[in-house]
């Protein structure tokens, strides 16, 4: 007997979809009641099920300043992203040019996930915040702390060199403004 495609796929979307539906009706933790969802209560007053206070982290920033700086730079990139999107989109741009412009983007990319891998590193040497400027070959690190040793400082300077082999300046400022 000869089945057709069609019939096949369509018993394999029907399974897949009871697969998914059993997984769902059954499924331990659904207790959810709507009814909390859907009232007026303001936030203060809303409270959380099933999660201790040990379990929850605040992801917040303790100075406005790395928060501001961010901000900055992340404007900056995504200006110079737009401008590289339209540039790989045109019509009037030779290949070459556009391979360029991707490459760019790409170069961008690793760029950002390079600083905020050593921001992360540099937290875990016991820094409440931490942001990295990587321009070219030079890093600028800004820690929140109030006071950081030598050795401190050449641990960062270690972290920052062990982790990104292209860059051979590292200049290191501290700084205690949590306002």
């Amino acid at each position: 007997m000869k089945v057709k495609r069609r019939t096949v796929w369509l018993l394999t979307l029907l399974s897949l979809a009871a697969v998914i539906s059993v997984y769902y009706v059954f499924e331990p933790n659904r207790n959810v009641d709507l009814a909390t969802i859907f009232t007026d209560d303001t936030l203060q007053e809303t409270t959380l099920t099933g999660v201790s206070e040990e379990e929850i982290t605040t992801t917040s920033s303790e100075s406005y300043l790395f928060e501001d700086m961010r901000m900055e730079v992340s404007s900056e990139r995504d200006q110079l992203r737009t401008q590289l999107t339209d540039k790989i989109a045109s019509d009037d741009v030779t290949a070459e040019e556009k391979s360029a412009a991707y490459n760019e983007m790409n170069q961008l990319i690793k760029l950002e996930s390079s600083e905020s891998m050593l921001e992360m590193l540099i937290q875990s040497l016991g820094y409440s915040d931490a942001f990295v400027r990587i321009n070219d070959d030079k890093a600028q690190v800004t820690v929140l702390s109030d006071e950081v040793s030598t050795s401190q400082v050449n641990e960062i300077v270690f972290t920052v060199l062990s982790e990104n082999e292209n860059i051979s300046d590292v200049q290191v400022k501290v700084t205690s403004d949590y306002y």
